[in-house]
């Protein structure tokens, strides 16, 4: 008969907040392969840039300009290096640019933290958030539009999970979610160059829309 003592591997797992510290004793690869199987997002090989900065591949964007139209007026709250409202601005829209930090310095962007906005916005709203924040910008973003007007948000599939979102979702139901066909992609930093090699695909993402003052359950459709 074997020892037990010797026949029992144990997996133990610690978490904290979206972070997970794995202890593996049956596993040959490192914790970049498990999270990749997984699909876990919120995992990379170094640390999570400081202010969750994961800039949207442009081509995202395009293709939602491509099925939907929206207000002239568009603000991005959540702006980075201007991927989105580039986008924006060569289709012809009027695009407001903020963020919490100017990554660029060229007089384009508007240093804003968004969530201590005390306004109100007569637009619409495209962005992608932080994902850590991204509950409390999705509130905000609803919260400062006028009836109406709509709010996009690229954002992880599995933002449909938990209970906080459940309740936000009850509020504000969404009008329509984009679910993409195939894999787009955020880079750390904007720093789409180190993701060519189909690193950083493991996700899946969509586009949520808001039309604030609907009240019908959301219709999910395929883009991509």
């Amino acid at each position: 008969m074997l020892n037990s003592k010797s026949s029992l591997r144990k997996t133990a797992s610690v978490v904290r907040g979206s972070d997970v510290v794995a202890t593996k004793k049956d596993w040959t690869g490192n914790n970049k392969s498990a999270f990749v199987c997984i699909g876990a997002s919120n995992h990379t090989n170094g640390e999570r840039e400081t202010l969750d900065y994961y800039a949207t591949e442009p081509k995202a964007l395009e293709l939602l300009l491509d099925l939907e139209r929206f207000d002239k007026s568009i603000w991005e709250c959540a702006c980075g290096e201007l991927h989105l409202s580039n986008v924006l601005e060569r289709r012809g829209y009027n695009v407001r640019s903020s963020d919490i930090v100017d990554r660029l310095h060229n007089g384009k962007i508007e240093t804003l933290d968004f969530l201590q906005y005390d306004g109100k916005w007569n637009g619409d709203i495209i962005t992608n958030p932080p994902y850590s924040i991204a509950t409390e910008f999705a509130q905000k973003a609803l919260d400062v539009i006028q009836d109406g007007h709509r709010v996009a948000m690229f954002l992880k599939l599995t933002f449909l999970e938990t209970y906080k979102r459940r309740v936000l979702f009850d509020k504000y139901p969404p009008k329509v979610i984009y679910v993409s066909t195939h894999r787009l992609q955020c880079a750390k930093n904007g720093e789409f160059k180190k993701y060519k090699s189909g690193t950083g695909t493991a996700i899946a993402y969509g586009w949520y829309i808001w039309e604030k003052g609907n009240t019908e359950p959301p219709v999910v459709r395929w883009f991509n």
